[in-house]
């Protein structure tokens, strides 16, 4: 019988490809259902995100980008960028 997912017994880490992904909605002070472990930018723009003390910081961002960065929430003052999050 042919496994469809050969990696099925193994455990994942950090270093493993993200196996789900989820659209984000940017809401202010809002955090994000399920933090993801990266976040992927589907069209280009400002991303404002929030880091897990609260910080709050704009970045210019690029469509095909994945930035390495498990952010608490996205939010909607500042975000102009669409992206997506990736476990």
């Amino acid at each position: 019988m042919l496994q469809t997912d050969p990696f099925a017994d193994m455990s994942r880490s950090l270093t493993s490809p993200a196996t789900v992904h989820f659209s984000i909605a940017p809401a202010d002070g809002v955090d994000l259902p399920v933090r993801p472990r990266v976040l992927r930018v589907v069209s280009s723009g400002d991303l404002a995100m929030r880091d897990c003390e609260g910080q709050v910081i704009t970045y210019a961002v690029y469509a095909g980008e994945t930035l390495q960065f498990s952010a608490v929430g996205v939010e909607s003052t500042g975000t102009t960028a669409t992206v997506v999050g990736w476990l």
